[in-house]
């Protein structure tokens, strides 16, 4: 069946603010930069000459605006985009260490990216798509959780492959009892994983990442697990295949924030030209590796949706040497 888009993805649509140096009074300065990793995800996509849509809510106000007009102007559909009047737009400032490492402080309680209903969930989108996308940030509060849900259980129906990213910021969760909760929902209901070290580390309560990965194989029926480990690399796990892929590390990141994104975007691409069910050794290490390299030069840029890289970029880089392993 021939689908008007490639992927679809839920959750949050957001303002990150990321510091910008000082002013001239020595305050910090920071840089309004669209994020929200679903639409990073979908940004990377259409670089990849991917059709895309979006499934969420901002506030009426000008962030939301913003945000609207960016999303548009990168090419992914905001038909699923609604607004909210009476909530505004979620905010998050994120702090960066000498290394490009992350610290997050959210301005959303409430934030309209947690106030999408089922109601409000264009199923549409969802059945002319090819691949459905998803993480835990819309599950942090019931309304938005419920809708996520819906929104996968829609998919099911379809028969369309689901793609999970857990993005666990503990910040936003009162409870991290129920924040593994939801991530174990996840991992049952998707086809492909992408989760960090980190995170399966904290689902699995196992801290070796080999034992837990080996865990989360036992428990889920998952056809593919991209676990990523930052400058340690990534490795995929696909039936008895565990292929290893070194991280191109470079003298210039500035900003993490999004390289996670750009490397599930990149993997989701290649997913698309590629049969999930008739991957081998030599297909996934061109995905994860062309996935790495997209990672790396987004690290070298402030913010996500607007930085991700051209193809020309990503070949390029590719054909330097990596120069740390797992």
């Amino acid at each position: 069946m021939n689908m008007k888009y490639d992927v679809v993805a839920l959750g949050e649509l957001l303002i990150d603010f990321t510091l910008d140096g000082k002013s001239n009074q020595g305050n910090n300065t920071y840089e309004a930069n669209p994020g929200g990793a679903p639409c990073n995800v979908l940004a990377m996509l259409n670089k990849m000459d991917k059709k895309t849509a979006f499934i969420g809510k901002v506030g009426q106000d000008a962030f939301g605006q913003i945000l609207k007009n960016t999303i548009d102007n990168v090419g992914i559909s905001s038909e699923g985009l609604v607004f909210d009047d009476k909530v505004n737009t979620t905010l998050a400032f994120v702090n960066t260490d000498e290394n490009g490492e992350r610290s997050f402080s959210f301005y959303r309680n409430p934030g309209a990216d947690m106030m999408l209903t089922e109601e409000e969930v264009n199923f549409e989108l969802i059945r002319n798509s090819k691949i459905f996308h998803f993480g835990t940030l819309s599950m942090t509060h019931e309304k938005v959780r419920i809708a996520t849900k819906k929104a996968i259980e829609e998919a099911k129906k379809q028969n369309i492959l689901i793609s999970f990213d857990p993005n666990l910021r503990p910040l936003l969760w009162e409870d991290l009892n129920l924040a593994k909760e939801q991530i174990d929902f996840g991992c049952s209901v998707c086809d492909i994983l992408k989760i960090e070290d980190e995170e399966a580390k904290f689902l699995t309560n196992c801290d070796n990442i080999d034992e837990a990965v080996e865990i989360l194989k036992n428990k889920y029926n998952i056809k593919l697990i991209l676990l990523t480990a930052g400058s340690k690399g990534s490795i995929a796990y696909y039936k008895d295949l565990v292929i290893k892929q070194e991280a191109y590390l470079q003298d210039n990141t500035i900003d993490t924030t999004g390289a996670g994104d750009t490397f599930c975007g990149s993997c989701l691409g290649y997913i698309i030209d590629n049969n999930i069910d008739e991957l081998n050794e030599e297909k996934i290490k061109d995905m994860l590796s062309f996935a790495s390299a997209a990672a790396s030069i987004v690290t070298t840029r402030k913010g996500a949706i607007c930085s991700m890289p051209e193809i020309e970029e990503v070949e390029r880089l590719r054909n330097k040497d990596c120069i740390y392993s797992l």
